[in-house]
């Protein structure tokens, strides 16, 4: 357990990457095997013992503050609206006040979705005389490109940072997952009122002048923070790459799917899907490795493959790799033909 820590969830992005999903949702509440993957996070805080927990918001700021206000996660919800975005570290000096001194805390982004032990970070961090601890993971070399790199010492404590390196640059191939762990003493390197950001602002400074620890992320971490990437999650998910509480798993002959809705025998599955809450599904339809969200009709004989379908919106006809925002009518006369 962790005693009285706390966390703040930095929650305050616009998820653009993810358009045309978080046009009415912001990127916290997107779902991930019918589960917003803010409840996930939540949920895991409150399994080691963290139930006071502070967001950032901004876009769609109410969306996010309506759902957790009260909720059923054991989690001791508290906000702040910005009027502006402010940077990672910026979003993190707001909620100073929630935080007490002498006590670290944990900071976590609120497209994370991992299996990372959180407790052992802690653990780590303690034993440690550094003030910030990062969460690194390992990934295959011809990834590194799209993270920022960390570079340690045999001690674990970092050396130096790469933001996004060339392949033939790279000196390391872990990176940050954007899980830390923080001393109070950590707003000391925060100004008030400034667009500051952890990676390009706090850390170095920080490392001329204090040591930065880092704890293994062997586990399962993903960003959900691309079209691809959140597709990719759902199939960890089936595969058993990550594990959260989700509805059951129903195997067909030809595939699996998780549903919040009643789906008529005649539906094929092909590869992994799920389909949220209060969906009508017709007859004879395919879904092949699709994302289906609350309040979707899809009609009779209608195939949906590698598609994503946001919530309230009716199919009319065949989606091959689309993704449709909320809200829309899909039939034959709206699909754009490139010639």
């Amino acid at each position: 357990m962790s005693g009285m820590i706390k966390a703040m969830v930095m929650s305050a992005g616009v998820g653009s990457r993810l358009d045309p999903l978080t046009k009415f949702i912001p990127k916290p509440l997107v779902p991930v095997a019918n589960r917003p993957v803010m409840d996930i996070l939540f949920e895991k805080l409150n399994a080691i013992g963290i139930n006071d927990v502070i967001c950032n918001t901004y876009y769609l700021a109410d969306e996010i503050i309506n759902r957790y206000k009260h909720n059923n996660l054991g989690i001791n919800f508290n906000y702040i609206k910005e009027s502006s975005l402010s940077g990672t570290a910026g979003g993190v000096k707001k909620c100073q006040f929630f935080f007490e001194k002498g006590k670290p805390f944990v900071v976590l982004s609120a497209d994370g979705l991992t299996n990372a032990d959180i407790q052992k970070g802690i653990e780590i961090h303690n034993s440690s005389n550094a003030i910030a601890t990062i969460g690194i993971k390992q990934i295959a070399m011809e990834e590194v490109p799209h993270f920022g790199v960390v570079v340690t010492d045999e001690n674990g404590y970092i050396v130096e940072f790469q933001e996004k390196p060339a392949i033939e640059e790279a000196k390391s191939n872990y990176i940050n997952t954007g899980i830390y762990i923080f001393d109070y003493e950590i707003f000391n390197y925060i100004p008030e009122n400034t667009f500051y950001d952890f990676a390009k602002n706090v850390f170095p400074k920080l490392l001329k002048e204090h040591a930065i620890n880092t704890f293994p992320v062997n586990e399962y971490w993903s960003d959900i923070g691309t079209l691809e990437q959140y597709k990719q999650s759902m199939q960890d998910l089936f595969n058993k790459k990550c594990s959260f509480n989700h509805g059951e798993i129903i195997n067909t002959p030809s595939g699996a799917y998780i549903s919040e809705s009643v789906v008529d025998k005649s539906v094929e599955f092909i590869g992994n899907s799920t389909i949220g809450n209060n969906a009508k599904i017709g007859k004879n339809v395919v879904i092949e490795n699709s994302i289906i969200w609350n309040n979707v009709t899809i009609a009779d004989n209608v195939r949906i493959v590698n598609s994503i379908v946001a919530s309230n919106c009716v199919i009319k006809t065949d989606l091959f790799s689309q993704i449709t925002g909320a809200n829309e009518l899909i039939a034959p006369e709206t699909i754009k033909i490139s010639t």
